[in-house]
Order: C-alpha cells, then structure tokens, then sequence
C-alpha cells in the first residue's frame, strides 16, 4: 500500500476526530473562529470545524466560593482581621461578559470587598461589629452584586465568617467577660446565703415556738398532777406543807436515780445531800410568805391615806346673812 496514502488516511481521521469535543455538566466552551468569538457551547458532544475553529476556554458554571482576609479599624481604634467568604457564579446567560470583560474576576471581587468593608466597620464600634456583622455582610452583597452583574457574575451570598481582634484586645474582653460572669455568680450566691440564712430563721423560730409551747404544756401538767397528788395526800391525813415536801424529796431522788442510770450525763444536781428537798421547799414556803405579807401591808397602807376635807365657809359669813322677816 502507498505510504503517502497511509499518511494521508491517518491525518483525515485526526482531523475528523478533532472536529468533535464533550462539554462537562455545569460548564461552558467558548468557540472562536480565526481569533474571533463564535459562540458558547453547553454540556454534551459538540461539533467544530477543525483548524478553523479553536476552544477559546472554558467557564464553570458551579457556585465557587472566595475568602478573603481583610485587616481594618472599628470606630473606637481597635485594628481588627475580618473574614469574609463570598459564594458567586457565572450567568449561563451571560459567558461572554463573563469570559471577555474580566482578566481576572477574583481580584474583581476583593477589590469591591476590600472597599465596602473598609466604609462600613469603621462606622461601628468593636462590639457593634460582632452584633451587626450580617448588616456588613448584606451590605457587600449589595455593593457587588451591582458592580459584578455587568461582567456575568451573579453573588449568591457573602458571610462574615471570623472577626479577630488584636490578641490584646480579646485578652481584655475576655477579663471583662469573666468579672461581669463572677460578678453575677456572687449576687446569686448571695441571694441564695441570704435565702438560707431567711429559711434558717424561720425555722428557729417556729422551733422555739412550738418548744415553749411544749414546756408551757409540761409545765401546765405537772402542776396539775402536783395538784391531784396534793389532793390524794390530804385526802389521807397528809396535810398541804408535808405533801409538798414529799414531793419534792421524791422528785429529787427521782433526779438523782436518772443522772445514775446515764452514763454519760453532764448533769449535776446542787446541792444533792437528802435534806436538799426539805431546805427547798421551806425557802420556797418562806418565800411565798413573806411575798404575801408585803402585799397585806401595802394594801392597808392604802386604806390610810386621808381624803382631802370640803372647803368650809369663811367665820362671820352666816351671821351676815339675815331671815327674812315678815
């Protein structure tokens, strides 16, 4: 076979295979004719007349995504780093704008980031700024989606991603964060001691009420138990005075009887001798009477407190006043 014809055969198939390319999904290919545009060609297999026609480029149509870094000042003097992460795409509409108008579309971007960010946080203190950061990020949105759509890109969104202050300035807010927080913990603690101390107090005192209340019970039983055993006593030719010394001997030696039972008893009983009970009563007995005879004395003294006398009429005065005669 003709060696030329080989060749020949084997360019034309190149050839004729060349005039044939595949467009990936979400993607476009730029076609020029001799260096001019000719057209935009979407996903699929795509024809072209070969050495005439060239792929310019191709355009991703997906979401991209640019982050960009950019140091500033607050309002109050504190030099901040921001993040900024801006999600674009290219218009399916518009590849031409897209692939012709720009050289280098990023730079675009950060430029117009770098300028609104610049004019805005400046407006705005340091806590402002952590407060109204999606107020900043709208307004970047804003400021490129007008620019940015006359070259074929559309902003699907921009996101203040991080803000960073000096590391200063975090140490400082940070300081503040926790003395407001141990501040807060202290009025909480203190509320909470001061409800314990109010629980505490309540407490005492209905205890001691409900104490006395049980010592004013015990002390209205046992008089009247004194009382009946009194009665008892008399009723057997015991008069008052011996009843009540016998109960008295017999309640001390019950006291003595109980602190011997107690080991552990700190109790001691003075004076513990047996005419203890005895020497007792009889002081309560005197007691009791000289008590009386105090009262009888400064009720008869009472009784002999003169009444002031009527003022008598003056000597001389009747005698002037004569009957009546007829």
């Amino acid at each position: 076979m003709n060696p030329v014809l080989i060749i020949f055969l084997v360019l034309a198939f190149f050839i004729f295979m060349s005039s044939f390319f595949t467009v990936k999904q979400q993607s476009s290919v730029v076609i020029e004719r001799f260096g001019k545009f000719l057209s935009v060609r979407n996903s699929g297999l795509q024809l072209k007349i070969p050495i005439v026609d060239r792929l310019a480029g191709r355009v991703n149509l997906k979401i991209q995504q640019l982050d960009v870094i950019i140091e500033t000042k607050t309002k109050d003097n504190v030099f901040i780093k921001m993040k900024v992460s801006v999600q674009f795409k290219v218009i399916q509409e518009k590849v031409y704008d897209a692939f012709y108008k720009l050289e280098y579309p990023h730079d675009q971007i950060t430029a117009y980031v770098f300028d609104v960010v610049r004019a805005e946080v400046p407006k705005l203190k340091l806590d402002d700024v952590f407060e109204r950061k999606d107020d900043i990020a709208i307004a970047v949105k804003r400021e490129l989606n007008e620019a940015m759509t006359t070259y074929g890109y559309d902003i699907i969104n921009t996101l203040v991603t991080d803000i960073d202050p000096d590391i200063q300035v975090k140490n400082a807010m940070n300081r503040i964060n926790a003395a407001d927080r141990e501040k807060t913990a202290a009025e909480f603690e203190a509320e909470s001691s001061r409800i314990r101390i109010v629980a505490k107090a309540k407490a005492e005192a209905e205890s001691k009420r409900l104490q006395g209340q049980g010592i004013a019970d015990q002390r209205r039983e046992i008089a009247r138990g004194l009382v009946e055993s009194v009665e008892v006593l008399n009723n057997v030719g015991i008069n008052s005075q011996e009843a009540s010394a016998l109960i008295v001997v017999t309640q001390h030696y019950d006291t003595l009887q109980a602190i011997g039972a107690d080991a552990n008893s700190n109790l001691i009983l003075l004076p513990n001798s047996p005419q203890a009970g005895s020497d007792m009563l009889n002081n309560m007995v005197a007691s009791f009477t000289a008590s009386n005879q105090v009262g009888e004395m400064m009720k008869k003294n009472n009784k002999k407190i003169e009444k002031p006398k009527p003022i008598q009429p003056q000597s001389g005065y009747e005698d002037d006043i004569q009957p009546e005669t007829k």
